[in-house]
């Protein structure tokens, strides 16, 4: 057998295997004297079949399996020897006038090859790193849902301004009939509420869905439909009153701080705003690294340039899916999935340079410390080394759970690699600035 490579350029080569007879035939031999002792063919003796009789039946199928196993091991082990870094899967070249007749044949394999680039470090502009702070108003409007979610219950004979209104809204034509509870100072205008002013249980009345709410995001919810139907979503609406009531709001007392955050452990109403400060700015804290590594990783595909082998790996998503794709479906996908490949690319070289490969050890020590925090949040603090041992192993036997973890690991990895290597600028700002900036 021979194993040649000539390259087209850079970016794709050809491989060419040569086979011959001696290189596939014992084993072809043994695969068939194999059938033989096996084969129950009418009129012979299972074992006594003639070999004549089994390679006339067997023997074209048997070599070409052994061939295409051949051909199979001997590219795999060629790219390994010659470590070469290929992208998608080696493509078998067509032949004119291909046959298995004969004892010799010639295969040829397209290989798309990683183009060698350096990683740009140094952006031009330092990337934003955003601090979320819990304001004031955020803690207020945090804390008074705390005492409406605690607050007594008080039923209402008519729909006043404080007044919380559970109903049925339809609509025979959209299939709509939902039971939702609302307060009224979320139904948007002076107009609209007022409608509501003084009904009863029983009483019904339609309106109009297009900005019927402050957040045009509550018709999603109280309606039961898509995201994506609640923004242009414009019908009349019937809506019947079942339920009239208010909340009194909890009291701001040790029995509250108790129920929340367990005995003693909070004790004013000003311990509180700062617990529920601290704890808001720890949820941001998750949100602003994802964004950063985000930034990050635009930054880094925006300006680090190569070339990648397009072409071939147009014919390679073509054929690699479930489903073949026509040339204009393949070319769709490429240019849908070109900047993942990229910061792919960036990322393999990043992590193999800066040894931040994810081992086993450190996804076995992150996962406990994963099994910890998540047994603390249902007031577990005292998992033993042993009970420990066991659930860390139960989760990574699982390879959903495996892949979800070493990913996490291998972002927390980068995102430690940038913040020590890549020129950032601290930004302070609110939960509401911070959307506004980064979802615009």
């Amino acid at each position: 057998m021979k194993i040649t490579k000539e390259d087209i350029d850079a970016l794709n080569s050809v491989v060419k295997i040569d086979i011959t007879a001696k290189d596939y035939q014992e084993k072809v031999d043994t695969q068939l004297d194999d059938y033989r002792r096996k084969a129950n063919i009418p009129g012979f003796r299972k074992g006594h079949v003639p070999m004549s009789l089994v390679k006339k039946q067997y023997g074209k199928s048997v070599m070409i399996d052994e061939v295409n196993k051949l051909i199979q091991e001997s590219l795999n082990n060629f790219l390994v020897e010659e470590k070469l870094d290929v992208l998608g899967n080696p493509l078998p070249k067509m032949q004119e006038g291909f046959s298995w007749e004969g004892e010799q044949f010639s295969f040829e394999f397209e290989l798309g090859l990683a183009p060698e680039f350096e990683v740009d470090l140094k952006p031009k502009k330092a990337i934003t790193s955003y601090k979320i702070v819990a304001d004031d108003k955020m803690v207020n409007n945090q804390l008074e849902n705390i005492r409406e979610q605690y607050g007594k219950v008080i039923t209402q004979v008519a729909v006043e301004e404080n007044s919380n209104i559970t109903g049925t809204f339809v609509n025979e034509e959209k299939e709509i009939e939902k039971k939702s509870t609302f307060k009224l100072e979320k139904i948007k205008g002076k107009a609209n509420q007022k409608k509501f002013l003084g009904l009863k249980v029983g009483d019904a009345l339609d309106l109009s869905s297009k900005k019927l709410f402050t957040d045009d995001h509550m018709l999603m919810n109280i309606l039961g439909i898509s995201h994506d139907e609640a923004h242009d979503f414009d019908t009349t609406l019937n809506f019947t009153i079942e339920e009239i009531s208010q909340t009194e709001l909890a009291e701001l007392n040790q029995e509250l701080f108790d129920k929340l955050f367990g005995a003693d452990l909070i004790k004013s109403e000003e311990e509180l705003k700062q617990r529920l400060k601290e704890d808001a700015e720890k949820q941001f804290a998750s949100q602003a690294e994802q964004q950063l590594l985000n930034a990050v990783t635009e930054n880094l595909i925006e300006n680090t340039k190569f070339d990648l082998p397009a072409e071939f790996l147009k014919k390679w998503l073509a054929v690699s899916g479930e489903k073949p794709m026509t040339a204009e479906q393949a070319g769709e996908e490429y240019e849908k999935s070109e900047k993942g490949l990229r910061y792919q690319l960036i990322e393999g070289k990043l992590m193999t340079a800066n040894s931040l490969q994810v081992t086993y050890e450190d996804l076995k020590d992150y996962t406990k410390g994963f099994v910890k925090t998540q047994m603390a949040q249902y007031g577990d603090n005292k998992i033993d080394d042993k009970e420990l041992e066991g659930i860390v192993t139960r989760v990574l036997s699982n390879q959903e759970e495996v892949k979800r973890l070493s990913d996490q690991l291998k972002n927390e990895k980068l995102l430690t690699f940038f913040k020590e290597n890549i020129k950032l600028k601290s930004k302070e700002v609110t939960y509401e600035e911070f959307v506004k900036e980064v979802y615009k």
